[in-house]
């Protein structure tokens, strides 16, 4: 049996139960954070997170994949404190998300891709931010503009640092530029294990040739964004996954929200304004229920839920 680290240590497999496998704490803008503190109001944060993941534990989950890496402003004490306070095993990625999804900091930028590979090793074997908490992932993204070469850069980065240590990765996608399908590419150039990869944010499409091209691939797929209308309502989100799930493929799908307690990119107001049914407990509370009254079985709810988060972190 295979063992997990999240925040609080190693885990056995068997014990991530419930999974939410797409959730954030915060998702932040590192150099404002870092120059005008002033504007942050960190205990109203911690707060707020505490009390929506205590109703997420109320529901049942035990785990939740937090993928939140450099330019997200992944902050791993505050993820601890979150998990002590509410009971939760937080599972913890390295990696970088790209700012604007196009380039690297001048840091890695002008070093070479082993530079970048050694940096997640090290947060995956030492240790993340001069702690004990060890990456049980890794994360990168791939959105409208493409593969850009400070984005390659960080794949195979990714891909390398996975063969190195055995460990996943997550891989943010946009379906409508046809992405998962070039990130793939990539890691089957680097030779990982496509059982390894979730291609994030499938589930922003209802192409369902698109999807099945992916899944021939051999990868997860992330149908992980509820409650984000602005790519793709509830409704065919839902008849996306009843069908996939009627095409036997609820083994390789997972659900999520890729919600964010706390998210500075917008004005909170325009957020609730734009997104009222976003939440970490909206695939609980609502797209749960719907699926089953659409005949996706309980078998199969318990594949994406528990089943397929834990095949592939382990």
């Amino acid at each position: 049996m295979a063992t997990i680290e999240t925040v609080s240590g190693p885990v056995d497999e068997e014990q991530l139960g419930l999974t939410l496998p797409h959730e954030h704490i915060r998702s932040t803008s590192e150099a404002v954070r870092a120059t005008f503190p002033h504007l942050y109001d960190e205990q109203a944060e911690f707060d707020r997170a505490v009390a929506e993941f205590k109703e997420v534990a109320d529901r049942g989950v035990k785990t939740v994949v937090e993928p939140t890496c450099m330019d997200l402003g992944r902050d791993v004490g505050l993820i601890k404190r979150v998990a002590e306070a509410t009971g939760l095993q937080f599972v913890v990625c390295t990696g970088v998300y790209g700012s604007r999804y196009t380039f690297l900091p001048q840091h890695f930028a002008n070093r070479e891709i082993d530079d970048l590979v050694d940096a997640f090793v090290h947060d995956i074997e030492e240790g993340i931010q001069g702690t004990d908490i060890k990456a049980a992932f890794l994360k990168c993204a791939v959105d409208e503009p493409g593969i850009t070469d400070d984005v390659e850069k960080v794949l195979r980065a990714c891909a390398r640092a996975s063969q190195r240590t055995g460990r996943p990765i997550m891989s943010h996608s946009h379906p409508a530029s046809g992405t998962g399908l070039k990130q793939m590419d990539v890691f089957d150039e680097e030779g990982v294990d496509p059982a390894k990869v979730v291609i994030a944010h499938t589930g922003d499409t209802d192409n369902l040739e698109y999807i099945e091209e992916l899944l021939s691939r051999g990868c997860y797929i992330g149908m992980d964004r509820y409650g984000i209308d602005l790519f793709l309502p509830i409704e065919p989100r839902n008849a996306t996954v009843i069908e996939l799930c009627k095409r036997g493929h609820a083994e390789k799908m997972m659900l999520s929200q890729d919600y964010v307690s706390t998210l500075d990119w917008f004005p909170a107001e325009l957020i609730a304004q734009t997104l009222p049914k976003w939440s970490f407990t909206l695939v609980l509370d609502e797209v749960i229920p719907a699926l089953k009254e659409a005949s996706v079985t309980d078998e199969q709810v318990n594949t994406m839920m528990i089943d397929a988060p834990r095949r592939w972190l382990a």
